[in-house]
């Protein structure tokens, strides 16, 4: 049985992804911070669940330590920053720092933690990025600065790490709060589900390209 290593796992595009892997038959480890859905999904998927801060590292240890064998790392969890979006003149510099360490150094300080499991089974790390790691939206600076660290990164140790698939990508807009938070309630409601996006993700998981970068609309 093929094992993945979720997080943010308890709403939005990891619980969707997490979800579609259950059918698919894999076994799953899910973490986030919101504890009380983190269980409500796990129980509902037969999944582990291992809550708490992907900026910890003992909880990052925590979670290598539950997947010696590692078919698959979904690095989802991510901050948005402080809302409404500042433009960059006013964008508070520790929010910017408290951004990178959830959204630049957890994921690789994760990965660091689980590269031995991946590398026995020749896995694979599916890092979310984000159209805003490329083009230029009004507000979006300190978010978008933090994704296309995190593509360079992804980009990287694709190059180090030829046995195990690096891929980055950015799914497109998606009904979650988080994109609530960002342009509003209403706007937001006009976005794709998430389920609608997982497959795609999994497409990946069938074909096992080379690692790179790669949207939504490339995968469908």
């Amino acid at each position: 049985m093929k094992h993945a290593l979720i997080t943010g796992a308890s709403r939005g595009l990891g619980l969707a992804l997490a979800q579609a892997l259950a059918a698919d038959g894999w076994s799953l480890t899910l973490t986030a911070r919101g504890t009380a859905d983190l269980h409500a999904a796990a129980t509902e998927l037969g999944a582990t669940a291992i809550p708490g801060d992907v900026t910890d590292p003992e909880h990052r240890e925590r979670l290598a330590q539950a997947v010696p064998e590692l078919d698959l790392l979904v690095n989802n969890a991510s901050g948005l920053g402080p809302v409404p979006l500042p433009a960059l003149a006013e964008l508070p510099v520790d929010g910017l720092r408290a951004l990178l360490e959830s959204n630049v150094l957890a994921p690789l300080g994760l990965i660091q933690a689980t590269l031995p499991a991946l590398r026995k089974r020749q896995g694979a790390i599916i890092n979310i990025s984000s159209d805003a790691a490329v083009e230029a939206y009004e507000g979006w600076g300190g978010y978008g600065a933090t994704k296309a660290a995190l593509e360079q990164l992804s980009h990287v140790l694709a190059a180090e790490e030829p046995e195990v698939a690096v891929w980055w990508v950015d799914p497109g807009e998606m009904r979650t709060r988080m994109l609530a938070d960002a342009i509003g309630a209403d706007e937001a409601a006009q976005a794709d589900p998430p389920d609608v996006v997982a497959p795609a993700l999994l497409s990946l998981l069938a074909r096992r390209p080379d690692s790179g970068r790669f949207t939504r609309g490339e995968l469908a």
